[in-house]
């Protein structure tokens, strides 16, 4: 690492950013662990709570394309800062939520706050690194984002056993605030820009002609899967499985959670590493989510009278092979900001925010998608159906990129 990109003026204003990363990971997580007790205070079924949670998702995405925007015409200070704002007005007004209308409402609002928490510090590095630089710093974003579904593990199990569900968003809001102090002093502000600009919807459909283009597709379809997947083991039906499929306690769901989050933290780093010495994005990307949705699929088959517990002639498969396995999937999945580097590299730096913001858009439209989903074919089939569902879908995923990618490599 060369001196500048060692600089406390270089990493400081990044490192800041990446918290707020972290506050989204962890109000996006909350209700994996504590979906029990959350369905039963909101009075809706844990169906019901996915339709709930996915809201977040749709508002997130739906936030993408006026963030793009946003991000290359006033930069990355102010845009933070105000997104901070509505992070904490979202985590007051779920913290009070009285019945599934308030908790919706709160799901919106965090869903446009948290919509810009990953793409600051990723435009921000974007436009002061060159692209072959930019895989490992992307991951290492990713690692420090992912600290969040650290927090909402085992910490968050605890504190909702002591506290209840409610205080975890609190604790999220005055997080919130800290980061925004943090912003406010250590991101630099942003150099004007005189001179003409487009208007606001040429910049717009910019966006969306950036994520339809043969330059980006294959990222956006892989996209579309690889995130899903994440926030729908991490975020909603690992603690289910594990609870009320693998009767395990709510803190010890927390500790198996807790070996997946630890993974997903330092799989980015590594994903960059090998980024930067292998120079094989596309190849690692696929190899990645391909060994992810079979570490799904391996874990939906080993429940009760699954065809993997089956075939390893017993009623079910214990909770050290269920551990292992969403380990192997935290790290494999975590090769995904491989996608940011790929989308950085196919397009120049004044308008890497309206390229990143399409992918994005798309990370989080197949989040709100497949995790509605999950909903309905959980309800038929049960919580390992719902797994084994996203485990088919990121390789579904992986297999459109491939294609998609296949002339340009």
């Amino acid at each position: 690492m060369n001196t500048r990109e060692g600089s406390a003026a270089f990493v400081a204003p990044l490192l800041v950013l990446g918290f707020g990363h972290m506050i989204s990971n962890l109000v996006r997580t909350l209700p994996a662990i504590s979906a029990d007790v959350l369905a039963l205070d909101l009075g809706v079924s844990a169906e019901g709570l996915a339709s709930l949670t996915g809201a977040y998702h749709f508002a997130f995405a739906a936030g993408q394309i006026p963030l793009g925007v946003a991000l290359d015409r006033f930069g990355v200070r102010p845009v933070s800062l105000a997104l901070l704002a509505l992070v904490a007005a979202g985590t007051v007004l779920a913290a009070l939520a009285g019945g599934p209308g308030g908790f919706l409402l709160a799901q919106v609002v965090l869903g446009l706050g948290c919509s810009g928490m990953l793409l600051c510090p990723m435009t921000l590095a974007a436009k002061l690194l060159t692209p072959a630089k930019f895989g490992l710093w992307s991951g290492l974003i990713q690692g420090v984002g992912n600290v969040g579904m650290l927090l909402s593990a085992s910490p968050l199990a605890w504190l909702v056993e002591q506290q209840g569900w409610r205080a975890g968003f609190w604790v999220s809001g005055a997080l919130a605030i800290g980061v925004a102090a943090l912003v406010a002093r250590a991101v630099p502000a942003p150099q004007p820009n005189p001179g003409p600009h487009p208007g606001l919807l040429a910049d717009a459909k910019r966006v969306l002609r950036l994520g339809a283009g043969a330059k980006l597709r294959g990222m956006v379809l892989l996209a579309f899967a690889s995130f899903a997947v994440v926030i729908g083991v991490r975020g909603l039906w690992g603690g289910p499985w594990l609870m009320e499929v693998k009767g395990l306690t709510r803190i010890e769901a927390g500790h198996v959670l807790l070996l997946l989050t630890l993974a997903l933290i330092a799989g980015p780093v590594a994903a960059g590493v090998l980024d930067r010495r292998l120079g094989r994005r596309r190849a690692l990307l696929a190899a990645g989510h391909a060994v992810a949705g079979l570490a799904l699929l391996l874990v939906a088959g080993g429940g009760p009278g699954g065809w993997l517990s089956r075939l390893a002639g017993v009623p079910v498969l214990p909770v050290s092979a269920d551990a292992a396995l969403l380990f192997a999937f935290g790290l494999a999945i975590a090769i995904q900001p491989l996608i940011f580097a790929m989308t950085r590299a196919a397009v120049p730096p004044e308008e890497a925010g309206k390229a990143l913001s399409a992918v994005n858009l798309s990370f989080f439209a197949g989040a709100a998608v497949l995790q509605a989903a999950t909903g309905p074919v959980a309800a038929a089939g049960g919580v390992g159906m719902a797994i084994g569902f996203l485990g088919a879908m990121v390789l579904l995923g992986t297999v459109l990129f491939l294609g998609a990618t296949r002339r340009r490599d």
